[in-house]
């Protein structure tokens, strides 16, 4: 990773530790620095600045509450997918603006594709440990998840995806074509290597969901949690 972003990165967490938490744009801004795929994305914090923003990114599209007193946006009604005009949009902007300490929207392209969780943590055993799995609230369901630690190689995550349960439906299933396997592997070992880096400036890691499909990967909302302020 060049010095330069390395730098970024820092600015990033630095100016989070008052939230406790890095705001979705701020982590995406991470990840795209770290060779990590994630959608077309504008932060808007005006209505005319979430049009021009839907103009350049196209609908359909994705908006998102952006907000430090917010960490799980959909428990808030915090997201609205599959906008298709600017009047909806509109609508949902002042929807988001009700909320406390609201600060901007994040408007992004859609993506479609299987559902998946990367997730990583600092275990006070083990060090940084990553995890694969399926996603979406399906992951709460179905806890069907691959641990190892960091980092990872293309070997490991190949085991990894060969533990999973539902591993069959990212090789195809039933008339369904297989993920982008490489570009998988490709996210995992990015971001094993970008949470060690970070292991000394984080607690935890969640890439939820991963958007597979036959066209690659990407990450469609991500949260990195901070260590808590010692009293």
């Amino acid at each position: 990773m060049p010095a330069v972003l390395k730098k970024e990165i820092r600015s990033i967490l630095e100016q989070s530790k008052s939230h406790g938490w890095v705001l979705e744009p701020d982590a995406k801004r991470i990840l795209r620095a770290s060779g990590i795929t994630v959608p077309e994305f504008r932060l808007a914090h005006t209505k005319a600045a979430a049009i021009t923003a839907a103009q350049d990114i196209g609908y359909p599209l994705v908006a998102k509450i952006v907000s430090p007193a917010v960490v799980h946006k959909s428990e808030a009604r915090g997201v609205a997918v599959g906008v298709q005009s600017d009047q909806e949009l509109r609508s949902v902007f002042s929807r988001f603006a009700r909320h406390k300490a609201f600060a901007g929207m994040l408007v992004e392209t859609m993506a479609t594709g299987l559902e998946l969780i990367v997730g990583g943590k600092i275990d006070a055993q083990f060090g940084p440990v990553v995890l694969l799995g399926i996603g979406g609230t399906g992951v709460e369901i179905y806890q069907d998840t691959a641990l190892r630690m960091a980092p990872v190689k293309p070997a490991d995550v190949t085991s990894m995806i060969n533990s999973l349960k539902a591993g069959q439906l990212l090789r195809g299933f039933r008339g369904e074509a297989a993920i982008d396997m490489q570009a998988l592997i490709g996210l995992m070992t990015a971001f094993s290597v970008l949470l060690m880096k970070l292991a000394d400036r984080i607690t935890t890691i969640d890439l939820n969901p991963v958007i597979c499909s036959p066209q690659g990967c990407l990450v469609a909302d991500a949260r990195i949690m901070l260590p808590q302020k010692e009293d």
